[in-house]
């Protein structure tokens, strides 16, 4: 991947954003959706002012996708994407960062190491497509996706950015935890949103809702995804620290102990967060299927600062160590 390109692609997404935000009084992240469907259709929409679309001709001149990797793709809009969500404060409009996404791209390829055939692979929760895309271009194996968002503007710049990289991905426009149209999937990654859920109606449907007012979105997340899990499949979740420690932690952990293994908690560098009680950590599942048993040792890992080459390759070797015990049955 070439930083240039990156830099060079993200100036042109950001020049045109701007200019069709501007022109069409609408957000500068609606502009930025606008402006990647531009570079993806060739074409300026005719519907724009005359005098807007000779300005976008121009800034769109000389852009040629086959000329970018899908990294430097992604990274350009992630750069846009973070630029149009400055001063947004609602947990579901962040994106997960760079290093996390490609931890858990790393994560999705051992536990899918012996897969035979395709891999379905579902984000309940895609946001912009940031992760689902980074987890695609980190992988060489043949993975079939899924993406589900409820904000108008994140999946249609999810789409934009799918079709820019050349990612055929199935994506669902609906609340998440609304029921699917959707066969049972391989492994469920999910980046979850932190907070209560305000439908108490659907909610009831649910093993993890609340005993009184509203249940928390994150929890019933986890059961939506283990739902639509195959037997045996997996989940990787980026969740609060604190997952075990609120007042519905008992009865999470009593569904899980009833419909999975916890096979990992990975705890994110504290330096990727601003603040101690935003800090995550990467939790792994593996639903239950006759036959299947927990590791005798859980994957527990404080992971260092990922600034840290030396030390973060070593604690990647030792988890690679684990996963060849895990996968031997040596676990």
């Amino acid at each position: 991947m070439d930083q240039q390109n990156v830099e060079k692609l993200f100036t042109q997404i950001d020049e045109m954003a701007t200019a069709i935000s501007e022109g069409l009084n609408i957000t500068y992240l609606e502009g930025v959706t606008e402006a990647l469907d531009i570079l993806y259709q060739g074409q300026v929409f005719e519907d724009y002012p005359e005098k807007l679309q000779v300005d976008i001709r121009n800034k769109w001149l000389g852009f040629n996708k086959n000329n970018y990797e899908n990294e430097e793709i992604r990274k350009a809009i992630q750069l846009a994407t973070l630029k149009g969500m400055k001063g947004v404060t609602q947990q579901q409009h962040l994106l997960t960062p760079d290093a996390v996404a490609t931890f858990i791209g790393f994560l999705t390829g051992k536990l899918t190491e012996f897969h035979q055939g395709s891999v379905r692979l579902f984000d309940p929760v895609c946001g912009s497509g940031n992760l689902l895309t980074a987890i695609l271009n980190g992988t060489d194996k043949d993975i079939v996706p899924y993406g589900s968002e409820v904000d108008d503007s994140l999946i249609q710049l999810a789409v934009v950015q799918a079709n820019l990289q050349k990612h055929n991905i199935e994506f669902f426009h609906q609340d998440s935890l609304q029921p699917f149209l959707l066969e049972p999937v391989d492994i469920v990654t999910a980046d979850l949103p932190v907070g209560y859920y305000p439908d108490d109606a659907q909610a009831e449907k649910y093993e993890l809702k609340a005993g009184e007012g509203h249940s928390y979105a994150h929890h019933l997340l986890i059961e939506q995804s283990l739902t639509y899990l195959k037997e045996g499949g997996y989940g990787i979740f980026v969740v609060p620290n604190f997952l075990f420690e609120s007042d519905q932690a008992q009865q999470l952990q009593r569904y899980l102990r009833d419909h999975a293994h916890i096979i990992g908690m990975l705890q994110l560098p504290e330096d990727l967060f601003k603040k101690e009680k935003f800090a995550r950590s990467v939790f792994i599942v593996q639903k239950k299927q006759e036959g299947t048993k927990p590791p005798k040792q859980a994957l527990l890992v404080k992971l260092p600062s990922f600034s840290s080459p030396e030390k973060t390759s070593n604690v990647i070797s030792q988890v690679n160590d684990w996963f060849s015990d895990y996968h031997s049955g040596k676990l």
